[in-house]
């Protein structure tokens, strides 16, 4: 017997599944916020160097703030360099017209200024993270998402061990605790080790509620409940441009982001077990209790003479049904591990291609919030299209087929010509890159949130959790690659886009190659890969 049948009797689709997504909704919320933060709160305004204690006996206090910047400080392109400062003041560049001089500079000697008509404050002009400490600014994004990586892998592991509910709650408690104790940092070190546990804690929020809404559902709502999940970072990345637009203190805009998870942990009382993992390390008395609770809130008690503790223990047949299952289990049998290798590259490309584009924020001359916006703003067209597609192509070709357009945008943002000269001769230039790069972001995010669904329903229950903690931390690994690849424009300007497109085409074959899932049963033991002729 098949635990679908059994929702089929207590409708799969009815106010108890309801419940559980709008519980997860609340919880998911942050994680995008969270994930895009460095934009915001670790943003480079503009700034140079520090120049109001220098004086030379009283000349340089009666010249206007222009002045003294014309003397101080080398120009370049007309700004005033960021890094840079004269070694002597150059009095004689006031009677030229050009700020041009081979005069001696040095670092600058005494901190920055900062321009905050932008941002009242970010980690970068709290300590000082510019011209040769840019390289600490950079890390914050990545020591976030390394946490991330390990977060993954962990409480994939715990939820697969401990149950999907409790671990949930730890993610929850530990998320928030860690977030909120990062804003009220006082030094850099402690900042990037707070944000290194947040990135830990809060992954657990989003592999766990997705797992755990996919095993509620019955096959025909399935899709439905994936688009939804994604759908809460689309809903979170929009709002996120708002709140970060009238919150710019990078403490309170941590804090303002961070608060959504008290509301979760107050409603989780009502967010349920999945009866799926009761069934499959043999807690059949709770399975029972869970299930009896979704027939009365879905009014089809009638059904629940068929819930019995002889009738489930049917659902899962195997041996070893009560053992613990680990990250071993994922590759001790042949197509399994076909199964891990496979899943796991399609992740870590997808993630790189999807941050790639999306930490590009400052590319196109629009605001940083207009980016953002406009970025998340386009993931809503391109998630509802894949509910309508999942099912009339299917999970494998709409996966690929997104990956393959979005990667076919990337290849004609490569050839289509750049340079500030040329796009003010020619201004619908920039208005094609901008649209073409908007559009592979919905490309990307579409194959985001089929990605999810998709291997949810790829790996068997007893190691569902295992699995997507694996893939997770597999996308993980690719986003904190993202950053990295974009540096490689010092090589090549186009080198970043050539890569990404490249990342983008090899997901899409490694997709093709997996198995289809529409309109089947979920997988309940290793065994049913096994033994699966496709």
């Amino acid at each position: 017997m098949k635990f679908e049948n059994i929702l089929a009797d207590i409708n799969g689709f009815g106010r108890f599944q309801k419940m559980i997504i709008v519980i997860s909704f609340i919880g998911r919320f942050t994680l995008p916020c969270h994930f895009m933060l460095n934009n915001f709160v670790a943003a480079v305004p503009s700034h140079q160097c520090d120049i109001s204690s220098l004086d030379d006996g009283g000349i340089f206090k009666n010249l206007s703030q222009a002045e003294r910047l014309v003397v101080s400080i080398p120009f370049q392109d007309g700004s005033p360099s960021s890094c840079r400062m004269f070694v002597e003041l150059q009095y004689h560049l006031l009677l030229s017209s050009s700020n041009m001089t081979d005069a001696p500079t040095v670092p600058c000697q005494n901190g920055w200024v900062y321009d905050n008509s932008t941002f009242k404050s970010t980690v970068t002009s709290q300590w000082d993270l510019v011209c040769d400490s840019r390289g600490k600014n950079k890390a914050t994004a990545t020591i976030f998402f390394v946490g991330v990586m390990f977060g993954a892998i962990s409480f994939g592991s715990l939820s697969d061990r401990f149950g999907r509910r409790i671990v949930l709650l730890v993610s929850y408690v530990s998320g928030m605790l860690f977030a909120v104790a990062s804003a009220f940092s006082t030094t850099y070190v402690m900042f990037a080790v707070l944000r290194f546990f947040t990135g830990f804690c809060i992954t657990g929020i989003v592999i766990v509620s997705t797992v755990l809404s996919v095993e509620w559902v019955d096959i025909e709502h399935r899709k439905l409940v994936g688009v939804i999940d994604s759908l809460s970072w689309t809903f979170g990345n929009v709002v996120f441009a708002a709140i970060a637009y009238f919150v710019t203190d990078w403490r309170f805009l941590i804090v303002s982001v961070t608060s959504p998870l008290a509301l979760a942990i107050i409603t989780w009382r009502w967010m349920p077990e999945s009866a799926r993992w009761l069934i499959a390390n043999g807690k059949l008395e709770q399975a029972q209790m869970y299930l009896k609770k979704c027939a009365s809130m879905n009014q089809t008690e009638e059904s629940t003479h068929t819930l019995t503790t002889e009738i489930l223990s049917t659902i899962v047949v195997t041996k070893k049904r009560d053992r613990p299952y680990s990250y071993f289990d994922l590759i001790r049998t042949p197509k399994m591990r076909k199964l891990v290798l496979r899943t796991g590259t399609l992740w870590f490309c997808i993630a790189a291609t999807f941050y790639g584009i999306s930490f590009n924020i400052t590319g196109f001359g629009l605001n940083i919030y207009l980016t953002h916006f406009t970025y998340g703003l386009i993931e809503l067209p391109a998630k509802v299209s894949v509910y309508y597609v999942l099912d009339k192509i299917g999970r494998r070709s709409t996966e690929v087929g997104t990956l393959l357009l979005a990667g076919m945008c990337l290849g004609i943002n490569i050839v289509i010509p750049k340079g500030i000269n040329l796009w003010r001769l020619t201004p619908k230039l920039w208005v094609m890159l901008t649209v073409v790069a908007v559009i592979g972001k919905g490309f990307s995010s579409a194959s985001f949130a089929t990605v999810v669904l998709y291997s949810s329903e790829l790996y068997p229950t007893v190691v569902r959790q295992n699995g997507m903690g694996y893939n997770s931390f597999m996308a993980r690994f690719g986003v904190a690659m993202s950053p990295l690849i974009l540096l490689l424009d010092e090589v090549w300007k186009e080198l970043p886009q050539l890569v990404l497109c490249s990342m983008a085409v090899l997901g899409g074959i490694v997709a093709r190659t997996l198995s289809e899932t529409r309109n089947r049963c979920l997988p309940e033991t290793i065994e049913d890969i096994e033994q699966n002729s496709e």
